[in-house]
């Protein structure tokens, strides 16, 4: 049986004010065609389909149409809900899908698998959603459930119970907080409470594959414990990490080959740092122009619309980051200990501008511009 592993599709979520929904439906056309061309026989998606609880309605019209899509090229489809996903709403959708897409929302079908069947006989997906500690004690009364950690350890019994009865191959989807990654900063919606609710690999000891989401970034914990990462960067922390998913193979016996496919990056995101004028003017950023675009300024004082004259030439310059570098050091004076000190109209001006621009006072171009202002205040006043 060969599965294709993918999951935090966020569909609904903007970058830095700007919509996604295009680019993704691009990559997720990728997706489709990868799974068509690898004849892949079950998709899985772990979790965050969505990126709000209540997502628009191109949201829904984009998930129908690629789900459509997949189910086209015969894969059957296992979907899951993580954090990000209203469980109730997502689970709505299911009687009314297709045969072969099977979503699971309700923590209450834990331990009870969609059975799928290749030449070597049945394999069982057991999907696990988002377990949220304070609903699911409600649904297993009698466990100690008040972190993620003991409701994943907790769903992972009531698997390992069934697949004690069952027997045969077996895979897990399951979105949480796995031991031995680390987040993307600013990304996934923070679901630790400390170290309690990281989740140790050796809960998931015994299925042949762990489909994880919930993790942006790709990530391999053990042979058979892996994230794939979300199709989209969402970050410019997640910039050098790669886009794709796992491509599983089982045989016979269990576990037999995993591969990573690639998915295009629609627009490439990078950071750049340096002065206002060196972002503008220095040819090494010509390669940038197409690009998602971070600029981390280093001006020691802050620069006249920076935002409007960066988007000149980096049109998808999405956000600014000041980080100013070599300003002036505090000579310990207080701003009435300098307007005291000062002789002329022009020095005051002058103080005036160190203090509001964090030690940068005038420029020779400002103070001739000064100069000429207060000469023709003057003269206006001595002829008036």
């Amino acid at each position: 049986m060969r599965i294709l592993h993918t999951s935090d599709w966020h569909i609904g979520r903007s970058f830095h004010g700007h919509q996604t929904l295009d680019a993704l439906r691009g990559v997720l056309a990728t997706l489709t065609e990868q799974v068509r061309e690898h004849q892949v026989d079950v998709v899985v998606i772990a979790g965050d389909v969505f990126d709000s609880a209540t997502p628009a309605a191109a949201c829904y019209m984009l998930l129908t149409d690629v789900l459509r899509e997949l189910s086209a090229t015969g894969a059957q489809i296992v979907v899951t809900s993580g954090n990000h996903d209203n469980a109730a709403r997502l689970g709505f959708l299911a009687p009314l899908l297709r045969d072969g897409i099977h979503v699971v929302t309700d923590p209450a079908s834990v331990g009870t698998p969609v059975t799928l069947s290749d030449a070597h006989g049945p394999v069982h997906f057991y999907g696990i959603p988002y377990l949220e500690p304070i609903v699911v004690r409600s649904i297993w009364p009698g466990a100690a459930l008040r972190t993620q950690e003991q409701a994943i350890t907790h769903a992972m019994g009531l698997v390992e119970a069934d697949r004690a009865e069952r027997g045969g191959r077996s895979v897990v989807v399951s979105h949480c907080f796995a031991a031995g990654v680390e987040p993307s900063h600013g990304v996934e919606r923070e679901i630790r409470q400390g170290s309690l609710d990281v989740v140790p690999l050796s809960a998931f000891d015994g299925p042949d594959y762990i489909a994880l989401g919930h993790i942006h970034g790709r990530s391999r914990l053990s042979e058979h414990i892996r994230y794939s990462g979300a199709p989209l960067h969402y970050s410019f922390s997640e910039a050098d990490k790669p886009r794709g998913s796992w491509l599983v193979d089982l045989d016979a016996d269990g576990l037999a080959n995993v591969e990573w496919l690639e998915l295009p990056v629609p627009r490439p995101l990078v950071t750049l740092r340096g002065t206002l004028e060196e972002l503008l003017t220095d040819a090494a950023h010509d390669a940038h122009v197409d690009a998602w675009v971070c600029a981390e300024l280093t001006d020691a004082t802050p620069q006249p619309e920076p935002m409007r004259r960066l988007q000149q030439r980096f049109p998808y310059c999405a956000t600014i980051q000041p980080d100013p570098q070599n300003r002036a050091a505090d000579d310990g004076l207080s701003y009435r200990s300098r307007v005291q000190q000062t002789t002329s109209d022009p020095e005051l001006i002058d103080t005036f501008l160190t203090l509001v621009r964090e030690g940068e006072g005038a420029t020779d171009d400002e103070r001739e511009l000064i100069a000429d202002v207060v000469a023709g205040r003057t003269l206006a006043e001595v002829s008036a």
